[in-house]
């Protein structure tokens, strides 16, 4: 079903654009090559104070063969290890703070005040108290007593099958799999509240106009919503989305203080047992730049894809 519009009258039409225009150009103006040169100018001399000032000598090659050495039993580099961790740590948790965030939206709109309420105390809650205290509280005192409340014990801490394939991929090794569970709610549950926050500004900001025409068309609640409020209310917020989804991957650091084995865990681990702590913690910041940078990358598609899409319908 089409988006419903007010006033269509002066909305330009698109033009059918040709392939060259969909291709991307690289041109550095003035302002980028400024920037670039001071960053460029910024690691010389980080790197000379780092040679000369504390007299420091760098072991890339050492660092690097030690982050890409399989264990002893020939399986995966403990860094890789990691890595795999944090992406599937970060791909629950924004699946869960997604879905979670939205229904709590969506009750913080109700007009029930009891789920309203509850909504909303969460969200303040959520927001106003460090992620690092919520996580030591979640961890010591909730996740203990919330896996066998859900019936997960016999899964979590007592699974005797052969893990396949698909498991191992998604969830891996079943020994982790109450770690991997507590993690994903922690960084979901912290996320969700902001999530919330950003979708109910985002269904705020639909004017009244579109309320009323779909009201008119005699579409049902769930209909209204789902193909006239909240494609556009999407719309809005893909970019707000977009760094919230980065922050679960930044954030997902957080869970290495309760030894969750991701990324930053395992890095503290290796820089600590090499002395190559530099080094280490470079090659951790350039992995979790690479992640967050694929995600902008990724989600700026989304955006000009939902953009485009809502344009035509």
């Amino acid at each position: 079903m089409a988006v419903v519009k007010t006033s269509c009258d002066n909305i330009p039409q698109a033009s059918s654009s040709s392939p060259a225009s969909h291709r991307f150009i690289f041109k550095l103006n003035k302002l980028d090559i400024i920037l670039l040169t001071i960053i460029g100018c910024f690691i010389g001399w980080l790197a000379y104070r780092s040679s000369v000032g504390i007299h420091y000598n760098w072991h890339w090659h050492q660092a690097l063969k030690l982050v890409f050495t399989g264990s002893s039993n020939g399986g995966i580099p403990y860094f890789v290890q990691g890595i795999i961790n944090t992406i599937r740590v970060s791909m629950w948790g924004m699946l869960f703070a997604a879905t979670f965030g939205l229904l709590l939206a969506l009750a913080n709109l109700s007009s029930f005040r009891i789920m309203k309420l509850f909504a909303s105390s969460y969200i303040q809650l959520l927001r106003n108290i460090p992620p690092l205290v919520f996580v030591f509280i979640f961890y010591f005192f909730i996740s203990n007593q919330l896996v066998p409340l859900l019936g997960l014990n016999h899964i979590f801490r007592h699974y005797n099958g052969e893990e396949n394939i698909l498991q191992i991929i998604l969830f891996g090794r079943s020994n982790l799999w109450e770690n991997l569970f507590s993690g994903v709610l922690c960084v979901g549950l912290i996320a969700a509240a902001y999530i919330a926050e950003i979708i109910r500004a985002g269904i705020n900001t639909i004017s009244k106009g579109q309320w009323e025409a779909a009201d008119s068309l005699g579409l049902s609640t769930y209909s209204r919503f789902r193909f006239v409020i909240f494609p556009q209310a999407l719309t809005a917020i893909v970019p707000t989305l977009a760094g919230q989804f980065i922050s679960i991957v930044k954030d997902s650091s957080i869970i290495s203080l309760i030894s969750i084995q991701e990324l930053t865990f395992t890095g503290s681990e290796i820089a600590n047992s090499s002395g190559f702590i530099f080094e280490i913690w470079l090659i951790v910041g350039l992995v979790y730049f690479i992640l967050c940078f694929s995600l902008s990358l990724l989600f700026r598609k989304l955006e000009k894809h939902s953009s485009r899409h809502l344009q035509h319908s």
